[in-house]
């Protein structure tokens, strides 16, 4: 396998995952040292996935309904699997989406003179019927050059090629603080008192039978922060070290923390309005007039419906005619209708 370092972005496409792509998942969940529900490292549920996967595509639909569209970066000339990420068409369907919305309670003692302010959990399902954008993972050796990026904005352009498919509103999970042997602190210090079991047991369970058992289990009355142990305060709404540049990717597309927390892991959620991305607000159409002989401005280029899509970065010029001259290597020729965007 080639060096990842002289490997070039032009060379990488994004496109729907397939059952073929079993062990290049397979590697890549054994890489990301848990808590990525979306990413499991189980041969089984990655399986039942990519069937879930293979049944959206195929779907023939008027709106969201519970369909969830598995992406892969793939090295065009090795065929490498080199990153992940997918989309729901719509939370809430096979099991309430469950979030803690935390806000700012002040009480003040007019005796005392003193005015306490602490924040509180509340147990919610405020996203019902959103879409969600997730399962961003990329090999360790492919973090730089701009493979992130592709992969992540990807998602935003299949959402504008197909958007009877998605919600008005799409949210984003980040994995929250993690210690080094895997476990969890806003889990210990909260959640995991009422189950049970540890943070790695509960996430696998939830990866392979949904979160019902939170429904079931959890305490419905509102929490207060301070009760929670420190090491569990300061980790709520924080994400992992591994996806503090996910959330800087989030924030340029204009997605915002509005105080809701994973109430596994305590990572931050993040929303923002379908027609508000920036990459969906700024895409433009156009038509693919042939090959780029020399040099080009790099684009973001989308094309093709459902199993036929495809997404790369790749050098562009326009032709004449107001047409694209591309990269001849890329995933696209003459007379394709793609979708484009800054890059």
């Amino acid at each position: 396998m080639r060096d990842a370092a002289a490997i070039t972005l032009a060379e990488w496409r994004v496109r729907p995952a397939n059952a073929a792509d079993l062990d290049g998942l397979k590697a890549l969940a054994e890489l990301t040292g848990g808590g990525f529900t979306n990413l499991p490292n189980d041969r089984a549920a990655l399986a039942e996935r990519l069937d879930w996967s293979e049944r959206s595509y195929a779907a023939d639909i008027r709106e969201p309904e519970d369909e969830k569209y598995l992406l892969v970066l793939e090295h065009g000339p090795t065929g490498r699997i080199g990153g992940t990420a997918c989309l729901f068409s719509r939370v809430g369907v096979r099991w309430p989406f469950y979030s803690y919305k935390l806000t700012t309670l002040s009480m003040q003692s007019k005796e005392l003179g003193r005015t306490f302010r602490t924040g509180v959990l509340h147990l919610v399902n405020d996203f019902d019927g959103a879409s969600e954008v997730g399962g961003l993972f990329l090999h360790p050796e492919l973090r730089t050059g701009g493979l992130g990026r592709l992969l992540a904005r990807s998602r935003y352009l299949f959402l504008a090629l197909h958007r009877a498919r998605f919600g008005d509103r799409v949210l984003a999970e980040l994995r929250g603080r993690m210690r080094p042997d895997g476990s969890s602190p806003v889990w210990d210090g909260l959640a995991g008192r009422f189950f049970g079991m540890g943070f790695q047991e509960a996430d696998a369970f939830n990866a392979a039978q949904g979160n019902q058992f939170i429904a079931d289990l959890m305490p419905k009355y509102p929490v207060y922060v301070a009760l929670l142990p420190e090491e569990a305060q300061a980790a709520l709404g924080q994400p992992h070290d591994a996806g503090v540049a996910a959330q800087r990717l989030l924030e340029a597309e204009g997605f915002a923390f509005h105080g809701y927390v994973d109430i596994f892991d305590g990572g931050p959620t993040m929303d923002v309005r379908a027609g508000d991305i920036r990459t969906v607000r700024e895409a433009v159409h156009a038509r693919v007039a042939g090959p780029l002989a020399g040099d080009g401005t790099p684009r973001l280029l989308a094309a093709g419906q459902l199993k036929a899509f495809r997404c790369a970065a790749v050098p562009v010029r326009q032709s004449e005619d107001g047409g694209l001259l591309v990269e001849p290597n890329a995933p696209f020729q003459a007379g394709d209708e793609v979708l484009h965007a800054h890059f």
